[in-house]
């Protein structure tokens, strides 16, 4: 990996939790004692390949995200909280505004998305330096059905082909704000950053991400994500131990 380039990741903080029922946005949520959004940017401010974080939060938390999560936890790599927009495109396109004028790649990535690896960011990174534009996903487990309007299945599509996509992705800067602006002069909304990039006709490499970066959406994903935690917990405490008595 080159160092000499400068690589900025955007977070993305400013979802709306509709689906999490809760009173406070799910990034705010503690699990382990620790905000869900404080587990995520303590990754990329322990990776040692990111040179500045940009989080884009909703307009009336972000005071509370500058004192409540980035200067409590010391993340001092977090350069701007930005303003969010009404879709998940527009808050990352406002962190694209906002980027270092040096920025060589660009990393975007869910708030709510703690437990992603620090290997993950390094692998995606590698991706956008090589192959321009590379999203972290994993293959898929379970069987996917097309279903038509009436409900009733269309076809099932081969799994061996299917990956579920995953944040961090990557990319070389002017592809990506490429993608942007064709989305804005065509009106198009997608899901995720690399949907823009493909309408460009540019192709986007797969990096295989880990299984449990899972994204925290409902009040199950919590349970899950505090189990997950005890479990590292557990497992950290053991080998610790393990190091101290041998």
């Amino acid at each position: 990996m080159y160092k000499n380039q400068y690589i900025s990741a955007i977070i993305a903080a400013a979802g709306m939790s509709n689906r999490m029922k809760s009173k406070i946005n799910k990034q705010f949520i503690n699990i382990n004692g620790k905000p869900i959004l404080a587990h995520t940017l303590e990754k990329f401010q322990r990776c040692k390949f990111i040179d500045e974080i940009i989080v884009v939060a909703k307009e009336d938390e972000i005071s509370y995200c500058k004192k409540e999560i980035v200067r409590r936890y010391g993340f001092n790599k977090v350069t701007k909280i930005v303003r969010g927009g009404k879709e998940r495109q527009d808050s990352v396109y406002n962190g694209i505004l906002a980027l270092n004028s040096k920025t060589d790649i660009v990393v975007s990535h869910d708030g709510a998305r703690p437990f992603v690896k620090i290997k993950n960011i390094v692998d995606s990174i590698k991706g956008a330096e090589k192959y321009g534009a590379c999203v972290i996903a994993t293959p898929v487990k379970d069987t996917i059905k097309f279903v038509k309007d009436d409900q009733n299945i269309d076809h099932t599509p081969n799994r061996d082909v299917l990956w579920a996509a995953q944040t961090p992705q990557s990319f070389r800067r002017e592809i990506l704000m490429e993608g942007y602006k064709k989305a804005i002069e065509d009106n198009f909304i997608g899901t995720d950053d690399s949907v823009l990039v493909e309408r460009l006709g540019i192709d986007v490499k797969i990096v295989m991400g880990s299984y449990e970066n899972i994204k925290i959406t409902t009040p199950e994903d919590i349970i899950i994500a505090e189990s997950m935690l005890k479990d590292r917990v557990r497992i950290y405490s053991r080998k610790e131990f393990i190091l101290n008595t041998r």
